[in-house]
C-alpha cells in the first residue's frame, strides 16, 4: 500500500467512525474532553498500524481495543494521583448537547465498576458477543457473563430507584 492510499483509506475510515468511537470513548471514561483524547490516541497508533490492520480487516476492533487499553493506561498515570486543591475554578458554561446526552442510564453506568462498565459497553452497546468481548477485554468469557449479569442488575437497580 502506497502512502496516498494508505492516507485516503485512513481518512475515509476517520471520517466515517470518529463520531462512533468518540461515543465509545465517552462511554468508557465518561467525560467528553478525556474520550477526545482517548480516540486521537487510538487513532494516531491505528495509523501507524494502518497497512497491516487494513490487511486484516479489522480496522475498527483494533481502534476501539486500542481505546480500552488507552483508558487503561490513562488511569495508571502518576499524575492521575495528584490532590486536589482548595481553591476550584468556576464551572464551564453547560453546553445543551453535553446536557442531552447526559441521560440517568448514563450516569448510572459511570457508578458501575470500570471493568463491569467496559463489558457492558462492548456488550450491550456494540453489541460484540461473550467471545469478542473476552478477546477484547483479555478476560475468559465465564468473567465476562457474570460481570455482564451483575452490571445489568445494578443498572435496573439504579434506573428504578430514580424512576420511582
Amino acid at each position: 500500500m502506497n502512502q496516498a492510499e494508505r492516507d485516503r483509506t485512513f481518512t475515509e475510515f476517520v471520517a466515517a467512525r470518529r463520531t462512533h468511537l468518540r461515543r465509545i470513548a465517552y462511554a468508557l471514561c465518561g467525560d467528553w474532553a478525556l474520550a477526545e483524547d482517548l480516540v486521537q490516541t487510538a487513532l494516531e497508533k491505528a495509523y501507524v498500524a494502518w497497512p497491516r490492520v487494513r490487511r486484516r480487516g479489522a480496522e475498527e476492533a483494533f481502534v476501539r481495543r486500542i481505546l480500552v487499553r488507552a483508558r487503561i493506561d490513562e488511569t495508571r498515570r502518576p499524575w492521575r494521583r495528584e490532590l486536589a486543591h482548595a481553591d476550584l475554578p468556576e464551572a464551564p458554561a453547560v453546553d445543551e448537547s453535553d446536557v442531552a446526552d447526559r441521560s440517568d442510564l448514563f450516569r448510572s453506568l459511570q457508578e458501575l465498576p470500570v471493568m463491569q462498565r467496559r463489558v457492558v459497553v462492548l456488550r450491550h452497546w456494540l453489541d460484540l458477543s461473550v467471545e469478542q468481548t473476552a478477546a477484547e477485554l483479555g478476560i475468559s468469557e465465564g468473567t465476562v457473563k457474570s460481570h455482564s449479569s451483575r452490571a445489568v442488575a445494578s443498572l435496573r437497580r439504579a434506573l428504578t430507584d430514580l424512576h420511582c
